[in-house]
């Protein structure tokens, strides 16, 4: 997929004390952690996501999945991009990982996604329109930032 078609949703940065090397194993435990709760897997399983377990290998890399993404590509410790698609909308989740000097690193968090027809407006509307995903994304950041302390 390429997911530079997609329409851009929004960005989210945080600033770790921590250099790229230890954000990354961070990212990538957060991300397994937060997207394989049950919770999250029954959320991914009631959308239809197409990716509804988790697989591949671990740490991620290209291939893994966990419920709702895919790894597209990974370039460690610089930027991981996940893919999915469910019933209502296509999208992609770029992190970025940037050197923000003595041992900080900028993450970034980019949402790109498509919503087709009438049912995927009316979700964008309710998982974007509401501010949910922003929240979601924030805390996910977040998230990281502890991990790699």
């Amino acid at each position: 997929m390429d997911i530079t078609v997609l329409p851009r949703i929004d960005e989210h940065t945080t600033v770790v004390a921590a250099d790229p090397a230890a954000v990354w194993p961070a990212l990538g435990e957060t991300l397994d952690r937060s997207f394989t709760r049950p919770r999250a897997a029954r959320y991914a399983r009631l959308v239809g996501v197409a990716d509804s377990t988790a697989s591949g290998p671990r740490p991620l890399t290209e291939g893994s999945a966990f419920p709702g993404f895919r790894v597209a590509a990974a370039d460690p410790p610089r930027e991981l991009v996940l893919i999915g698609r469910h019933h209502f909308s296509t999208y992609a989740l770029t992190f970025r990982l940037e050197e923000a000097g003595a041992g900080r690193t900028r993450l970034r968090a980019e949402t790109r996604a498509r919503f087709p027809g009438p049912a995927g407006n009316l979700y964008r509307l309710m998982v974007v329109g509401t501010g949910a995903h922003a929240v979601f994304t924030r805390r996910l950041l977040a998230a990281v930032r502890r991990r790699a302390l």
